[in-house]
């Protein structure tokens, strides 16, 4: 029920709030860049439409290309899709939003960070840290952020997302190159986290 009623938002967002534009009236366009991830080579980037008044659709990339971050596996790419509602008007001041993002990824999980055994369904034995997983998510979630201006044509954007992360992804032993997992297909799991968030620089271009 809880991802018909996101679906729902999100399709209200981008649709029935397009005919709601009010006659004569612009419609902005930014295009932003995340400044929490750019120091550490991640690019987060992405473009904000005025649908409404109150009404934007955001759509953006996350891009993380490391094989190896602090000796762990990081390469994660992702896709969003974005419906945000302000309570005052289209980029200014607090906003809601719902959001839907698919992404493919090959990480280590944070609590494979040790080296503590790790014992499969047939009886084998791996050390955690040096083990990973290789995959795709599709997440649902929801996103309150607030956007102010900071310069002509520049503006802040201060958010963060949580909802369920739907996980598909085989698990793989660094030292041998073999699955650890003991599973046939895809391992699956689901689980409610906070999956997006950062500081958005945008700039108007329209």
């Amino acid at each position: 029920m809880k991802y018909k009623i996101l679906i729902s938002i999100l399709t209200l967002f981008s649709l029935g709030k397009i005919q709601a534009q009010e006659q004569g009236k612009e419609k902005n366009l930014y295009v932003k860049g995340n400044a929490l991830f750019l120091p550490i080579g991640i690019v987060n980037a992405g473009v904000e439409y005025q649908l409404s008044k109150k009404y934007t659709l955001q759509g953006d990339i996350f891009i993380s290309p490391w094989k190896s971050f602090g000796g762990h596996e990081l390469q994660y790419y992702s896709a969003s899709v974005e419906g945000r509602y302000y309570f005052d008007e289209a980029f200014k001041h607090w906003y809601v939003g719902a959001n839907l993002a698919v992404s493919s990824f090959v990480l280590q999980k944070w609590n494979y960070w040790n080296s503590t055994t790790y014992t499969n369904a047939n009886n084998e034995k791996f050390i955690k840290s040096n083990l990973y997983q290789k995959g795709y998510s599709v997440l649902l979630g929801v996103t309150a952020g607030y956007q102010f201006k900071l310069a002509e044509n520049w503006n802040m954007d201060v958010y963060a997302a949580i909802g369920t992360s739907q996980d598909f992804y085989k698990g793989y032993d660094r030292t041998s190159g073999k699955r650890y997992d003991a599973a046939n297909g895809y391992n699956k799991s689901g689980e409610i986290l906070p999956y997006r968030g950062g500081i958005m620089i945008s700039y108007k271009i329209k």
